[in-house]
This record gives structure tokens, sequence and C-alpha cells, in this order.
């Protein structure tokens, strides 16, 4: 059954990183009276599953800045060691649907994620995901995500996934960073031996939808 976002059970940060500044501000009134009625907004559509489409490889990039930005990402990570798996679209909450996607032995997921059409400002700006799952949660964390995006994660991720965002981070560092962090919380997981690469993200997804329908923000659609 297809699901969307509760708009009225999102915070106003949130709903700003979502739809924009301008957006938000014409949105708020109707959802200030939908929370004191009680009423939901449906919004954007959420995917029970992710749902990766293989793409045909071409040049990336809707303007040369964000094509030159995505290839030096790209060698980045083919530098540090990463095995790419692909590209992606990849419908679901976030309208940065492009995905390429990295394995990074022994235990780290890494993907590239832009978009050629963003619906607010900045919005698509590439930038890169490393994602690594513990071997346990004594540590109160199932997983570690860490990230040089420019955008604060809207919604909110589950407090399951340690969460770690350095804008504009040069990849060697991001890599140095997210391998400090998972180091504090123990011992990684390795990467499934079946190189299905969706896995690990699957996973987080579904903490997510989890944490998201802890807060009534999923809706029937």
């Amino acid at each position: 059954m297809p699901r969307r976002l509760n708009l009225a059970a999102l915070t106003d940060d949130e709903l700003q990183q979502l739809v924009g500044q301008d957006r938000a501000v014409t949105l708020l009134p109707d959802l200030s009276l939908a929370r004191l009625e009680g009423r939901t907004v449906p919004g954007a559509a959420v995917a029970d599953h992710l749902a990766p489409q293989a793409l045909d490889e071409r040049a990336w990039g809707a303007t040369p800045e964000q094509a030159r930005a995505i290839s030096a990402l790209h060698q980045d990570l083919l530098a540090a060691g990463a095995q790419a798996l692909g590209t992606y679209y990849l419908p679901g909450v976030s309208e940065v649907r492009h995905l390429r996607a990295y394995r990074i032995e022994p235990d780290c997921s890494a993907g590239l994620r832009w978009s050629e059409t963003p619906e607010t400002a900045g919005s698509g700006w590439p930038f890169v995901q490393l994602l690594t799952w513990l071997r346990d949660r004594a540590s109160g964390s199932a997983c570690v995500l860490t990230s040089n995006t420019r955008q604060p994660y809207a919604p909110s991720l589950s407090e399951e996934i340690d969460v770690h965002l350095h804008p504009d981070c040069p990849l060697p560092d991001l890599l140095s960073a997210h391998r400090g962090h998972v180091l504090r919380h123990g011992r990684a997981q390795k990467l499934p031996a079946d190189g299905d690469w969706t896995r690990p993200w699957q996973a987080m997804h579904a903490l997510n939808l989890t944490a998201w329908d802890r807060r009534n923000l999923i809706i029937p659609g």
C-alpha cells in the first residue's frame, strides 16, 4: 500500500529542509492549524523498500560545475580503493535520486549522490555517504553514516544511526573521519559476501521507517 509523509508531523526545520524556505512559509499556516486539529497533511511518497533502477552510464551532471564535481568525487573514491557498482535512480523521500554505488573493503558501503533536477536550491549538489554497520549495538547505535553533504537530513534519521555531517569535506578526510567514528563504537560488520550492495542501505531505510512510524510521520497514501 502506498504511503506518504505526514507534513504536519515534521518539525519546522525538517519542513524547510524538505521543501525550501519559501514554500515552507506558505505551508506553515495550514500545518499549524492541522496540528491543532490533529489532522494529517499528505506530502511526498515514502517507499517501503528501496527500488534502485539501473541507469546506462553517460556524462552525468546538469551543469558543467556539477559534472566536474561528480567526476572529481568519483575519482577520489576510486583512489581510495572503492569499487564502483553502477549508477542508479533511487526513488524515495529524498529528492536526491541519482546514486552511484561503491564498495570499500572490508566494511564500508559508499554512495555518490546528486540530483539533476533539484526542487530546492543547493539540494542537488553532489555529496558522498559512507555507511558501516556495527557488530553489536552495545553503544546504542546500529550503524554509522558519515557524509559531506551540505544539507541536513530531513526527516531526521533514526536514533539508531550515528550520523556525522562534514559539509564539503574532502574524500580522504571524510573516510578517515568515518573510520574514527566507527572505531568509537567497536568492531564493524563486513559487507555481504554475495556482493549485494543494496542490503546495508535497505537495512538503514528500515531503521528510518520504524523511527518515522513512531513519530506518525508516515500515513496511508
